[in-house]
């Protein structure tokens, strides 16, 4: 038989059945229910029979649901940031710890420093959550129609029945590394095939290029031949980069649609430059075109631009789908001319799924979500949806850029025919300079990166808005009142850099310096300080 005892000022049996209880130190009675009354005191079982067992529970350990999820020990007290905790916590109080966290993080709409999709129909949301359990490898129809859609879009020289050469990526960096080591496995077999030394390739950039690429050089031990940028001109030189094309380059890589600018590099220019040295010298050297962010929008906005397969040297392209493919964040996309520019021995064949499947990625197992809101996109939008949001990105990017040149206090760096974005710079910096720009815009909610450029114009520093499809032209107008207001602030304030230098001219001999040693000067103080601050190195 069990019998159940209530440990209270004024102890006494209760049956289990009760719902009346005494408040302590009176005599009044309260009706409560049997589940109530236990969870305020403290509850021991104990037996009638020969043995006696007692177990006993606290209220702060019972079911998290009778708490205040503010007020149960879970969130009242710390927990471990980089190691696991001994014990489990309830599912609440892990959803609400992380999500509190994440408050914290910047308005994704705002971060204007990010070519990546922030956002996405409704629909395509539901297609991938239902797909965030299915595997990437598992799957052989989505790629590969998406592969052909692309391949087509980018007119890749393909019979009415033959299948376009394609992987999709986790992002365009994957993508050129397998584009790199085709590249590389080609130059070192033929180069085996003529009896010559294949142990030094290189490839030939401009110094414009995304960090990818030099991670590509120094992972696979291939020299990266840079080709210089000038004041004025951000992009790769065609004839600069031809002249440094030698036996051992394994191609030469132009960009469509630079990360620094938005700039479409010339890549007719620079394949009719290198048609004409390979002819002098019996190379045959090739061109893959970087078109991470350009690849979705030079088709729709500039049809006739012929940068991609129409030109005979150019064996591979990158596009980035969570760019201006307007997916989410972990996909991208690597196609080849035709099947004898992807070498069949870094091609790996497995079967242990159910069919033989070919491969040729870096890794094995990735989510599915991404390639099923590509293939949404691409049958969702086709051509004219694609070219409405791209001409609208345009249009608001000219909005932006005409705003800020009424304020009278930029010179615009970026060009009107390229990826859309506006990159600028205070005409004036000699009070104050676009890093201070960058600091206070954040008060607004707005992230916009400032940056230097890379060598030899690393003095310049410019601002950068990337324009993505979910920037419309009542926030492209707000942000222009937004600078305007950080102006009138920065306006008002001493300069940073006159107090620097009145502290100087105590300790040493002034020397009258040029305007460029000034601005260099100025560059390279906040380059300074923004690295002590520990800022994100680099921009996307």
């Amino acid at each position: 038989m069990l019998k159940c005892t209530v440990e209270d000022p004024h102890p006494s049996p209760i049956p289990i059945c009760s719902t009346i209880s005494r408040l302590p130190h009176t005599n009044q009675p309260r009706f409560i229910s049997f589940s109530s009354y236990f969870a305020h005191y403290l509850v021991s079982y104990s037996t009638t029979t020969t043995g006696a067992m007692v177990l006993s529970k606290t209220a702060s350990e019972s079911d998290v649901s009778v708490h205040s999820t503010f007020a149960s020990r879970y969130v009242r007290h710390s927990l471990p940031r980089f190691k696991m905790s001994e014990n489990s916590i309830p599912k609440e109080a892990a959803f609400q710890i992380i999500n509190d966290e994440l408050m914290l993080d910047g308005n994704p709409r705002l971060n204007l420093a990010s070519f990546v999709t922030t956002w996405m129909e409704p629909e395509c949301d539901k297609l991938v959550l239902a797909a965030i359990n299915k595997n990437y490898v598992d799957m052989d129809e989505y790629p590969n129609r998406c592969v052909n859609m692309i391949a087509h879009l980018f007119n890749a020289p393909l019979g009415d029945e033959e299948t376009a050469v394609g992987v999709g990526t986790v992002g365009s960096s994957e993508a050129i590394m397998l584009a790199g080591l085709a590249f590389k496995r080609k130059w070192q077999n033929k180069m085996k095939a003529l009896g010559k030394p294949h142990d030094k390739p290189n490839i030939v950039t401009g110094a414009n290029v995304q960090v990818c690429w030099e991670k590509f050089a120094r992972y696979f031990e291939v020299e990266l031949k840079e080709v210089k940028l000038t004041e004025g001109y951000y992009v790769m030189d065609p004839e600069k980069a031809v002249e440094m094309v030698d036996e051992n380059t394994i191609c030469v890589a132009a960009i469509l649609g630079s990360t620094l600018n938005g700039e479409f590099e010339d890549v007719k220019r620079l394949n009719d430059l290198l048609v004409e040295k390979n002819k002098e010298t019996g190379w045959d050297t090739p061109i893959h075109v970087d078109a991470a962010s350009g690849g979705f929008i030079a088709p729709f906005l500039y049809p006739e631009l012929e940068w991609d397969f129409r030109l005979p040297l150019v064996k591979s392209i990158n596009v980035s789908g969570h760019k201006y493919g307007l997916v989410y964040a972990g996909i991208g996309w690597a196609i080849w001319r035709t099947k004898d520019d992807l070498p069949d021995e870094l091609i790996f064949h497995i079967n242990y799924l159910g069919s033989d499947q070919p491969t040729f990625t870096l890794n094995f197992s990735k989510g599915s979500s991404q390639i099923i809101a590509q293939y949404y996109q691409l049958i969702r939008l086709g051509n004219e949806g694609y070219r409405n949001i791209m001409e609208n990105c345009q249009e608001n990017a000219m909005v932006l850029k005409e705003g800020l040149e009424k304020t009278g206090r930029f010179t615009i760096v970026s060009k009107d025919h390229g990826v859309p974005l506006v990159a600028f710079s205070l005409t004036d910096n000699s009070r104050h300079n676009e890093f201070e720009i960058s600091d206070m815009l954040r008060r607004y909610g707005w992230i916009v990166p400032a940056y230097t450029m890379p060598p030899d114009a690393q003095h310049i520093t410019v601002l950068r808005v990337v324009i993505r499809e979910d920037f419309s032209r009542t926030l492209a107008e707000r942000l222009v009142l937004d600078i305007e207001k950080v102006l009138h602030e920065l306006d008002t304030l001493p300069s940073k850099v006159s107090e620097k230098l009145a502290a100087d001219e105590n300790h040493a001999v002034v020397v009258k310096k040029t305007a460029l040693e000034v601005q260099r000067e100025v560059t390279d103080a906040w380059k300074k300080m923004v690295a002590n601050k520990k800022k994100t190195k680099g921009v996307c």
